[in-house]
């Protein structure tokens, strides 16, 4: 099953193909997908292909609330290896998340973020993870400022492959220093 991660209200674990309907449930939405760039999940075997070929990935965990271990409610992970469109170096990594729209507002991506960054540089031991959002996705910004990403580059030609279009990408960026430098100044 791989690795499972905790929070105080969260369970990330790997992805299964019984979750398809869950995934179905809340991928299906039109607020979410789109602002995110893919499109919305349109049956239960389309969530089940997703799963498979997207989501069977390292790194990539479903977030489920603590005691419905059984219905994911959004996706989170670390991209390790990067593309010609998207390079990344060695050490480095992207973040991706979304939730499902009934768990807006709640702080539950920030938490399960600041938990997934923690396990990249504790465990898999990155140096830099970056995160983008595409311009008008407030929430995602929001996200990456509540953990402590700091502002990288703006790609104002990023190609959407799935949706067909070309949008404005927001870069930020959070080093292993900044990281420790925050959870320090946390403890204190």
């Amino acid at each position: 099953m791989g690795i499972v991660l905790e929070t105080d209200r969260l369970i990330l674990r790997g992805w299964k193909e019984v979750d398809a309907a869950s995934l179905f449930k809340y991928a299906r939405d039109e607020r979410i997908g789109p602002a995110a760039g893919w499109l919305p999940h349109k049956d239960e075997d389309y969530s089940r292909a997703v799963i498979r070929v997207v989501f069977s990935k390292e790194e990539v965990y479903a977030i489920c609330l603590k005691g419905r271990e059984k219905e994911p409610v959004g996706s989170i992970g670390l991209t390790l290896k990067g593309s010609q469109e998207r390079p990344l170096g060695d050490n480095e990594a992207e973040l991706g998340y979304w939730i499902g729209v009934p768990f807006w507002g709640q702080g539950l991506v920030p938490e399960a973020a600041k938990e997934v960054l923690r396990h990249g540089f504790e465990d898999v031991g990155l140096e830099r993870v970056f995160c983008g959002y595409f311009d008008g996705n407030e929430k995602s910004k929001r996200v990456q400022e509540k953990c402590g990403f700091k502002y990288h580059h703006t790609n104002p030609d990023t190609r959407v492959i799935m949706l067909g279009e070309t949008r404005v990408e927001h870069f930020s960026v959070l080093t292993r220093e900044d990281f420790f430098a925050q959870k320090n100044i946390k403890n204190i």
